[in-house]
């Protein structure tokens, strides 16, 4: 596969901090790191780990677990309007 057809992808650790689920990048490694993510049903301890628009993602945070689709990758930490338009929440 050549590089102009492989589907984008971001470090999962650089995405949840995209996304506004974690304050700083590096807590959002930490929380990787510590099991707290598990992408697309597979636990997960590799904050580089590759996510693609349509993985599913399960964070656990201190006020409870989230599951969420990933729609977008985005470029930079946004506003909070702007890091909501990357997913979308899975009841």
């Amino acid at each position: 596969m050549s590089q102009d057809t492989a589907p984008p992808k971001l470090r999962l650790d650089k995405w949840l901090w995209h996304a506004r689920l974690f304050k700083t990048r590096g807590l959002a490694a930490q929380m990787v790191e510590g099991g707290k993510v598990r992408l697309n049903s597979r636990k997960i301890n590799k904050p580089a780990q590759a996510v693609r628009s349509g993985d599913v993602l399960t964070v656990t945070l201190p006020g409870g677990v989230r599951v969420l689709r990933v729609l977008g990758l985005g470029t930079r930490r946004g506003p909070a309007s702007e890091a909501q338009q990357l997913y979308e929440e899975i009841p």
